[in-house]
């Protein structure tokens, strides 16, 4: 699992929004701490937001600006990575070859095997959009939440 802390920036009936700051090679390195590395990255706007579900959690007991930590599992993060890029290419490449005659028609076969194919990594995503298999999970959230002062 892969870890990430975040901080809550909406709420839904079943769901959380929690932004994280995203992260570079470099905070592997021993000066994590004093690099600055996540002051730049917040300040810079380099901020990704990842909708969490609930889990059967009232989302009452949530607040926005709570520091919440949350688990991603590798292996969806690989197929997921998998079937974003491969499907589309697959079908960009089955598109292309069906449709063998010209160069033109090579073109609108790939661009009809792309547009298939990212079609259907969206059906995937709406299909498995509720299924905690396939989402980040809350870990632990604070007893008393932490709450951010958001200057807007």
């Amino acid at each position: 699992m892969i870890l990430e802390t975040g901080v809550v920036v909406a709420i839904e009936s079943d769901s959380l929004w929690v932004e994280t700051i995203q992260k570079s090679a470099c905070e592997v390195c021993v000066a994590e701490k004093g690099c600055g590395q996540k002051f730049l990255s917040k300040l810079a706007g380099k901020t990704t937001s990842i909708r969490v579900l609930l889990n059967k959690r009232s989302p009452d007991t949530f607040l926005i600006g709570q520091s919440v930590t949350i688990a991603i599992p590798e292996d969806v993060i690989v197929m997921a990575s998998l079937l974003v890029y491969l499907l589309p290419t697959v079908g960009a490449v089955l598109g292309a070859s069906v449709f063998d005659g010209s160069d033109l028609q090579s073109i609108f076969g790939a661009l009809a095997g792309l547009l298939l194919g990212g079609l259907l990594v969206n059906l995937h995503s709406l299909k498995t959009r509720k299924d905690l298999r396939f989402n980040p999970v809350l870990i632990e959230d604070q007893v008393e939440p932490s709450v951010i002062n958001l200057v807007s």
